[in-house]
């Protein structure tokens, strides 16, 4: 057992039995205690393109790489949870892991762990029961699943103790130790306009009110056209030098932010720009925005119009 990071595997593995490439490169088993962050780590390695499953029996396991390790399979990252909440199918989980040594498997174990007064605090907040004591106190159930674990915890490669960890610690800890550098996606970025007139998009991150710029609806021939496809509705908002002191002004902010949010482990942000009516200033920035980050090698980038097409 140790805290530090073990190493990632890089290149493909080989049957033991055959010497044939096989297509799995990386399967990570996660378990350790209930509470102590096994839901928060795999959801990072979903967001990170991970085929996932949670509260897999150990059983279970040996079929899936099987399967995965097929020369037909397209997977070629996969994590798993597995722990107590399987009963007494868990007991399983240590033969398990010795088998996938034993066949020459690309996995790594991760261990989460806290001390017992930080699952209880968490238990308390949750209102949850714990898995091993439905009717008794969650302290009981600590004792049990420690027993339980015990050996589990000595077989893996990585623990990490989350009980001063917040869950953005949690998750920047995953993305920068556990993580292959190759595997970590992008953070892609949607950029979506809208009309206040219809209310403000309800699921962004970050919200900005151009309604300040000059408004080309008040020009009877732009009125009918729009942001993203209409040039001279772009030189008419950016007509006072406005628009391009904004740009001075948001460029460094979302240069800041944004590779603060991906450190994070944020697999999407979404930045809603707002105007009026959603179809000319919000739309143009929307666009000018996308086009901008879309071109770095940090960021996927998109552009969604809630309001374009909707007319007045």
């Amino acid at each position: 057992m140790t805290d530090a990071t073990a190493s990632t595997p890089e290149d493909p593995a080989t049957d033991a039995a055959t010497g044939e490439e096989v297509v799995l490169r990386d399967f990570v088993v996660i378990t350790g205690y209930s509470g102590a962050g096994k839901s928060t780590t795999i959801d990072v390695f979903e967001d990170q393109g991970y085929f996932c499953v949670d509260n897999l029996p150990p059983e279970m396991i040996g079929q899936l790489v099987e399967l995965f390790r097929h020369p037909g399979s397209k997977v070629e990252r996969a994590a798993v949870v597995c722990d107590v909440r399987g009963g007494s199918y868990f007991k399983g989980l240590q033969q398990v892991l010795e088998d996938l040594r034993a066949y020459g498997t690309n996995h790594r174990v991760v261990f989460l762990r806290a001390d017992e007064d930080v699952l209880i605090s968490r238990y308390k907040e949750t209102r949850r029961r714990h898995p091993l004591a439905p009717h008794g106190s969650v302290a009981d159930g600590i004792a049990a699943e420690r027993k339980v674990l015990a050996r589990v915890e000595e077989l893996a490669e990585t623990v990490i103790d989350s009980g001063g960890l917040t869950v953005h610690d949690l998750r920047r800890r995953i993305v920068g130790e556990l993580l292959p550098r190759e595997a970590t996606e992008r953070m892609s970025i949607t950029f979506e306009s809208f009309g206040f007139k219809r209310g403000a998009v309800r699921d962004a991150d970050l919200v900005f009110d151009v309604r300040f710029l000059p408004n080309p609806h008040w020009d009877p021939a732009l009125r009918a056209k729009n942001g993203r496809d209409d040039p001279d509705v772009g030189a008419y908002v950016a007509r006072d030098g406005t628009l391009a002191d904004f740009y001075d002004r948001l460029l460094p902010l979302l240069d800041f932010l944004l590779p603060r949010y991906a450190a994070e482990g944020k697999a999407h942000v979404t930045i809603g720009i707002g105007c009026t009516g959603g179809r000319h200033r919000s739309v143009l920035i929307a666009e000018q925005l996308t086009t901008r980050y879309g071109a770095s090698n940090e960021f996927w980038s998109e552009a969604r119009h809630r309001d374009l097409g909707l007319g007045g």
